[in-house]
């Protein structure tokens, strides 16, 4: 079988998206967007994390997202326009254009780490651990409860050293169990760490952890990423000093979700 047409790979659309592709290649790969729409979905969804990265960490802008992809993206979505992929694929190559200037978000799902939490930063592999031992607790999953909200916020912001805030999650059905103060481990074995949990109706439990690093000590702010620790995904960033991981034994789209709008109420456009 000739190289050129050659079953389409994950590492051909990263090549295709990043403009590195060979020439001969092109065709094949535009065959397989027009015939897979999920393939499509992911590449566009690979150009908008590429444009978030560039602008978040300020480099050379790396271009509009590449003609053929949008013309197969855009065509599809007037097909199928009342399909469900079909509106995500619409909303993905939004993002990838950086419509409205808006911050940009990788709305079919964040580059997955490589499966391990080793690759991960130290804290999202303490909040990965904090969600697997406290999330299957009955009766003292939390230290301080909901009830308690105000205390709790006040009390972990001190503790911390920065203002926090416990997101509302009720419209996505999830309601606040309350939190707790941890600590980290390995490097981070002294510093002040925070768990909010939140459960929904069917018992299903997500934890938000959050750092807050000195200035002396603080991380380079990094994009969305996600890593998954068994059942368990954890999607995290880091801005403007904090560190925040959504842990949950969802599907990765669930947890972005949650995410998308905890991040929006955080910081708020």
């Amino acid at each position: 079988m000739m190289e050129k047409d050659a079953a389409v790979t994950d590492d051909d659309l990263l090549a295709f998206v990043d403009g590195q592709l060979d020439a001969e290649r092109v065709p094949a790969v535009l065959r397989h967007l027009q015939a897979h729409p999920d393939a499509a979905v992911l590449a566009a969804s690979w150009q908008a994390q590429r444009l978030q990265m560039r602008r978040l960490y300020r480099e050379t802008e790396p271009g509009p997202v590449p003609a053929a992809l949008a013309a197969v993206v855009q065509r599809r979505v007037r097909r199928e326009r009342w399909r469900p992929w079909g509106q995500a694929v619409a909303a993905v190559l939004l993002v990838a254009a950086g419509a409205a200037g808006a911050r940009l978000w990788p709305a079919a799902g964040p580059a997955p780490m490589d499966g391990t939490a080793t690759a991960a930063p130290q804290f999202v592999r303490d909040a990965a651990t904090a969600y697997a031992v406290f999330a299957p607790e009955v009766r003292h999953a939390v230290e301080v409860p909901a009830q308690e909200e105000a205390h709790l916020v006040q009390w972990l912001s001190r503790r911390l050293g920065r203002p926090l805030t416990a997101p509302v999650l009720q419209a996505q059905g999830y309601r606040l169990l309350g939190g707790r103060l941890l600590t980290g481990d390995g490097d981070d074995a002294t510093a002040p760490r925070a768990q909010f949990m939140y459960e929904d109706a069917q018992g299903r439990r997500v934890t938000l952890y959050v750092a807050v690093f000195p200035p002396q000590s603080q991380p380079r702010e990094t994009a969305f990423r996600s890593m998954r620790n068994g059942a368990a995904e954890s999607f995290y960033w880091i801005e403007n000093g904090y560190g925040y991981a959504l842990s949950a034994a969802l599907s990765s789209s669930e947890v972005q979700a949650l995410a998308r709008v905890i991040y929006d109420q955080l910081y708020p456009r």
